[in-house]
């Protein structure tokens, strides 16, 4: 039996705000691979609660997760990359 998909709130508003922009429900669905009875329950829950909507944890999907993992890599290593500028710099090499 396969476990149900969670999906963070960003995701959840992201695939609303779609939806908003004039993008059909079946579109958005196959583009996010989600069912569409969920975008439809996902835009009420979004216009009756607002900013409150959602504030259950959820999981990222996979490839959200490893694309947050490698923008932090990114970060991390243009962050080294400034600081050993700064350094060099302040020695006048």
């Amino acid at each position: 039996m396969k476990s149900r998909r969670k999906f963070t709130k960003e995701f959840k508003q992201t695939a609303v705000r779609r939806l908003e922009s004039g993008q059909s429900i079946a579109e958005v669905a196959r583009a996010l691979e989600v069912n569409p009875s969920e975008l439809h329950r996902w835009r009420r829950e979004l216009q009756e609660h607002g900013e409150r909507a959602f504030s259950g944890v959820g999981k990222k999907r996979a490839e959200e997760s490893r694309v947050a993992e490698l923008q932090g890599r990114l970060l991390s290593s243009t962050r080294m990359r400034q600081d050993k500028a700064r350094f060099l710099a302040s020695m006048n090499i």
